[in-house]
């Protein structure tokens, strides 16, 4: 119980600064997740809110990292695995090398796009490691050359631990993404 209320406070807070972070004007700013194999940073323009998992509704004949839609305040959005459609999506070689560990996958929540997207629709995400910077970051890369369009740079934090940055309006607007039919 006293873990499910630390990891409300935590989505609480993120979601209160993200808020601010959103409507600041700050040059850089990302929210940081973890997803399936992979460190994510997801531009806190593009991002909407962060929920707890709720009540999934499935879909049949969809893509299995297509999770189903769910109700948030009586809108319908649709829920897709972040970590399994990059993995069954991008080649093996521009997927991030981490692994995400058994803890985070207990903790996923979900992170709807911004409404100024007009994508009704949530990523779960195995873990929120908080909101980062530029200055959060020791080095910079361009994305690879097989990389998808929705990858931007790729960033080495202080720890050695490689980011990498995800254009939402461009994954959402990708036939691939908008394909969940199997």
């Amino acid at each position: 119980m006293r873990k499910r209320e630390s990891l409300k406070d935590l989505q609480t807070r993120l979601a209160d600064r993200l808020q601010v972070a959103q409507s600041s004007d700050a040059p850089m700013a990302w929210l940081a997740v973890t997803a399936g194999a992979g460190n994510y940073l997801l531009p806190l323009r593009q991002s909407g809110e962060i929920l707890p998992i709720t009540q999934l509704h499935p879909v049949p004949r969809t893509q299995s990292w297509f999770m189903g839609v769910v109700n948030i305040r009586g809108s319908l959005f649709g829920t897709v695995d972040l970590g399994q459609f990059i993995a069954k999506t991008t080649p093996s070689q521009v997927q991030a090398p981490s692994r995400a560990s058994q803890a985070e996958e207990e903790n996923s929540t979900f992170v709807t796009l911004s409404p100024l997207l007009e994508v009704n629709c949530a990523l779960q995400v195995s873990g929120l490691t908080g909101l980062r910077a530029n200055e959060s970051f020791s080095s910079a890369m361009p994305p690879r050359d097989e990389a998808p369009a929705y990858f931007g740079q790729q960033f080495q934090d202080a720890e050695g631990k490689l980011w990498q940055e995800l254009d939402l309006q461009i994954l959402s607007h990708s036939p691939q993404f908008l394909n969940i039919s199997a």
